[in-house]
């Protein structure tokens, strides 16, 4: 039975995928908890399906979802959220610019926490995205009041019955610790490393780390008025 299973969304990434595998797999050799992984294909166009068929094949811990067609970010981690059967689920981009390594680092803390997200320290992206991203990111802060300096960071463990309660909207990938803290659950973060895109392109702009994210956090608001909560004392 596993106890971790690390969601890895791909759309367009067969560049990336033979190194996906390798470090993926060296890490369920030295993770800190018996993991497996999940990946979701949001409907690739290129040949990324192929490639993930046949690293599931090779790997028992290996298993896959493939959309119809593309839905976004936010859908594939939908999905991946609705299949993980076991008790803690990560995410991490399929461009590898955060290391699995550091989900141990993340694990530490999880007992107490009910999602520990990473901090992108020392980011090696180009200054536009590094500034959008800051830009983004305080602009969340100011709606959510969350205190994360980094929601966007492709690397987090969430105990799986607090994510499965996470009504995703398209576009609520970048509030995932709000929604956490609207449950009463507990969050933190921790400095993890990070690396430059070395295969692949990007699959966001200035719109979508931008302009995007402002929209978003309106819808954030709405939902907030509009969430529900409970806790069950007995049942008979």
């Amino acid at each position: 039975m596993f106890e971790f299973t690390i969601i890895v969304p791909v759309y367009n990434e067969e560049e990336n995928l033979d190194r996906v595998e390798k470090e993926l797999l060296a890490y369920t050799k030295i993770a800190s908890k018996k993991t497996s992984i999940l990946f979701v294909n949001d409907g690739s166009k290129d040949n990324s399906q192929s490639l993930i068929e046949a690293i599931c094949n090779r790997n028992d811990a290996f298993h896959y979802i493939n959309f119809k067609e593309n839905r976004g970010l936010s859908a594939a981690i939908k999905a991946g959220f609705d299949h993980v059967e076991a008790p803690l689920t990560g995410y991490i981009d399929s461009d590898l610019q955060t290391v699995p390594e550091d989900f141990n680092l993340l694990l530490q803390h999880i007992g107490e926490y009910d999602l520990v997200t990473g901090v992108r320290a020392n980011r090696k992206d180009k200054f536009v995205k590094n500034m959008s991203s800051k830009i983004a990111n305080g602009i969340r802060r100011a709606f959510t009041h969350d205190g994360m300096d980094d929601t966007g960071c492709p690397l987090k463990v969430i105990k799986t019955d607090f994510a499965k309660r996470i009504p995703m909207f398209k576009g609520l990938h970048r509030f995932l610790p709000a929604m956490i803290l609207l449950q009463n659950g507990k969050i933190l973060q921790v400095p993890i490393k990070h690396f430059p895109r070395i295969a692949g392109t990007a699959k966001f702009g200035l719109w979508n780390r931008l302009l995007g994210p402002l929209m978003d956090c309106f819808a954030y608001l709405w939902m907030k008025k509009k969430y529900i909560n409970y806790e069950i004392k007995s049942k008979g």
